[in-house]
């Protein structure tokens, strides 16, 4: 039986490794065998093929039938799916069980307390770093946005201001209501002013068409700034520069104040 390397490579999405997913796949296609046909059948050793298929057993993607010589079922790969999402659940909520426990633990009390005199002892100009694949830099902004006590500036592109709706408007709402004062810049087009208006009570929000950048500014102490045009790179090749200095931040503020006083405000757009 030959099966498409990229076929099996999918199957790495059910928590298969290479040979789990070559003798499931070759009892699928037969529906009852024996650890010697199977072996034969998707090329596996086998002196490694009891061991493989005693994981499956385990995992519930196959039962062993009674009597002799030893032979496997298939379970149908519904059923296989449907086991492997509540794993996925339950492993889930222990890990966040765990964390939870963590939290109100003494160990992340002197973790922190171990952090906090790391960064005492940090000249500023080490406090800085690349930050490689959107999600890792939105994984960042998220964690800076929830940091905020004072501001938050954020200047983005009409695309970036929809994915970031999406994924930042708890976490600005909530410093919102901390009293922090937020301010967005973006190419405000027809297919983004449904965000506007929910933003509207959150963020003073203006129109720029001629400014490209996508950076943000937090508290005039610390600065994360795209490196490429998000129109041009592949989300996975996104990156960015975080950078904790107050001298830099607050001169890349004030620059900014500088053209946010001849951008449009919301409600000028609206009329």
């Amino acid at each position: 039986m030959i099966v498409q390397k990229d076929f099996l490579s999918k199957l790495k999405d059910f928590g298969l490794n290479s040979y789990e997913s070559k003798l499931w796949t070759a009892l699928l296609s037969r529906g009852v065998s024996t650890a010697g046909e199977l072996s034969d059948i998707a090329n596996v050793p086998r002196s490694r093929s009891y061991d493989v298929l005693e994981s499956l057993e385990k995992k519930g993607f196959i039962i062993v039938k009674l009597g002799k010589p030893i032979k496997y079922v298939a379970v149908p790969p519904e059923e296989v799916l449907e086991r492997v999402k509540k794993k996925i659940k339950e492993d889930a909520d222990i890990s966040a069980r765990m964390l939870d426990e963590l939290r109100e633990s003494d160990v992340l009390d002197e973790l922190t307390l171990l952090h906090k005199q790391g960064i005492d002892l940090v000249d500023p100009t080490d406090i800085s770093g690349s930050v490689k694949g959107r999600d890792s830099l939105y994984n960042h902004l998220d964690y800076m946005i929830k940091s905020a006590e004072v501001s938050i500036t954020l200047i983005t592109s009409t695309e970036g201001l929809l994915r970031k709706f999406e994924m930042f408007k708890p976490a600005l709402k909530k410093a919102h209501k901390r009293g922090v004062a937020i301010r967005i810049v973006a190419p405000l087009t027809s297919e983004v002013l449904h965000i506007t208006e929910e933003l509207d009570g959150i963020a003073e929000i203006r129109h720029n068409e001629n400014l490209p950048a996508r950076f943000c500014v937090i508290d005039s102490k610390e600065v994360l700034f795209m490196l490429m045009d998000d129109k041009q790179v592949h989300p996975s090749y996104d990156a960015g520069v975080w950078v904790n200095t107050q001298f830099f931040a607050t001169a890349l503020e004030q620059l900014f104040e500088l053209a946010w006083k001849d951008m449009k405000p919301l409600q000028q757009l609206k009329h």
